[in-house]
């Protein structure tokens, strides 16, 4: 029977949608899964996000309940043994800056997470929203950052808005060679309409050489979504030969 295993709020998620091939995510694409495709384009999406109001197993964790996480993430789909298709993600990599973080996921997940200095701004005002997440690796400060209209709005059926935000389950790739699979639920989001938006990003350092070339590429969509409550639920997914 699945259980909660983790509740939060998803605040203010930018994310910056990158058209590559297919098969430059065979080495990461997990047993069991396809590639989940929007209108015959594969996406990678940087991410940045507020984690805040965090709770393992219904307990504030001092410390640990307010942080910025910053992933990499792509598309991915599972058919059930039911037959029901599950879209979810798979995450090259999640920067957080709690070291305790880490090592629960590293540990006891597999997940792919780095503890990393990590820096936030949200500002408002009657014209505007402003957001901008930024992380340190090595010696060099990374940054991704919007203007935004400051009312949000509901996501259009069939966009690819609804599309990048309607995947509620996450894979890995176990160490094994098998795939786990957990399940995220939350509220259909609203998003602002984007007026600007800035990234200062080394992709080869960060996620390495297979990434590089998206120094150069401009993202093909960024949007900020208001996000909302979230609940992972452990026990949710079967384990994928």
């Amino acid at each position: 029977m699945p259980k909660t295993f983790l509740t939060a709020e998803w605040r203010k998620l930018i994310m910056a949608q990158y058209d590559v091939a297919p098969e430059m995510l065979a080495p990461w694409l997990p047993r069991g899964l396809e590639l989940d495709l929007f209108q015959g384009r594969c996406y990678v999406s940087l991410v940045g996000f507020l984690f805040d109001r965090v709770r393992l197993k219904g307990l504030p964790i001092p410390f640990h309940t307010r942080f910025e996480e910053v992933n990499l993430r792509f598309y991915v789909a599972h058919t059930a043994p039911d037959g029901t298709r599950r879209r979810g993600v798979v995450f090259i990599r999640e920067f957080v800056p709690r070291a305790a973080i880490t090592f629960v996921a590293n540990t006891f997940y597999e997940e792919p997470y780095v503890t990393l200095p990590t820096l936030s701004s949200i500002v408002k005002s009657p014209q505007s929203l402003d957001v901008q997440y930024s992380w340190k690796h090595r010696d060099r400060w990374h940054s991704l950052g919007v203007e935004a209209s400051f009312a949000a709005q509901p996501i259009a059926a069939g966009s690819e808005e609804e599309f990048i935000t309607e995947h509620y389950w996450g894979y890995t790739r176990r160490g094994n060679g098998s795939t786990s699979a957990y399940e995220v639920q939350h509220p259909r989001w609203e998003t602002y309409p984007i007026l600007r938006h800035t990234l200062d990003v080394d992709f080869g350092a960060l996620y390495g050489e297979a990434f590089e070339a998206l120094n150069g590429q401009k993202p093909a969509s960024v949007l900020l979504a208001e996000g909302s409550p979230v609940s992972v639920l452990s026990g949710s997914g079967e384990s994928i030969a």
